[in-house]
């Protein structure tokens, strides 16, 4: 059967543009920019996310700051090297971009309207860390291996709560799962050892269900309401 890279990997956002489009590279002659997006949370605060987008998605050529729009596309990872160092880049990568039909009002998240979706088929690609916060909070960090065409992996950070963050604990590496959550971002200080410290943003998505692939043991599947979980993640 073949594979449809559509359904492994598809996201949706709606927010508003909150920076200028930067060049990022070019195949073929097609350009493509990045730039960031505010999409708010339930709680109210919003998280900002990286898109990458063709020029021959932007409406006039230019999508300026302050743009309320809807993205749909897919949450992708790329090798960047620089200083000898290897690092995980992730970005949405837009396949279609709308404007909003309201563009006076601010986008605000609703319970009733999605605003913050992604949905990834893949494979536990490195063994599951289970931890609990010092608040007592369970936690357990997921490295999905997503298939792309031409025979590429997109590698996403995920982040479960609760029972299923238990669930995942014991988890075997190479467990095709199907995976339900939003995109978050996360700021943090990364402490050097000359004393520095550089502040930093993760994106990782946090887990709202998790289901797993092709398991005839119906009592090793996980299905959690992502309103639930997404309660300890905003």
């Amino acid at each position: 059967m073949d594979t449809v890279y559509s359904e492994n990997n598809h996201i949706v956002l709606v927010g508003k543009v909150t920076s200028e489009k930067k060049f990022s590279h070019e195949i073929y002659g097609e350009k493509f920019y990045i730039f960031d997006l505010s999409v708010p949370r339930l709680s109210g605060n919003s998280d900002i996310i990286p898109i990458t987008i063709s020029e021959r998605l932007m409406v006039d050529g230019d999508l300026p700051v302050g743009t309320k729009i809807t993205v749909e596309g897919q949450f992708r990872s790329y090798n960047s090297y620089g200083e000898g160092k290897n690092k995980l880049v992730l970005t949405v990568f837009a396949k279609n971009v709308e404007l909003l039909e309201d563009q006076e009002s601010e986008v605000e998240a609703r319970k009733d309207f999605v605003s913050n979706e992604v949905t990834l088929i893949g494979y536990i690609c490195k063994k599951p860390i289970y931890r609990q916060t010092p608040f007592g909070r369970e936690i357990a960090d997921i490295l999905l291996a997503v298939n792309r065409a031409y025979s590429k992996s997109d590698y996403i950070p995920c982040i479960a709560w609760g029972r299923t963050a238990r669930f995942c604990e014991n988890m075997e590496v190479g467990t095709e799962v199907k995976v339900i959550g939003r995109v978050q971002s996360r700021q943090y200080e990364k402490k050097y050892e000359d004393g520095t410290v550089e502040n930093k943003v993760a994106y990782e998505v946090s887990v709202g269900s998790l289901e797993v692939i092709n398991q005839e043991d119906d009592d090793k599947k996980d299905e959690q309401p992502a309103e639930e979980e997404n309660k300890e993640a905003i």
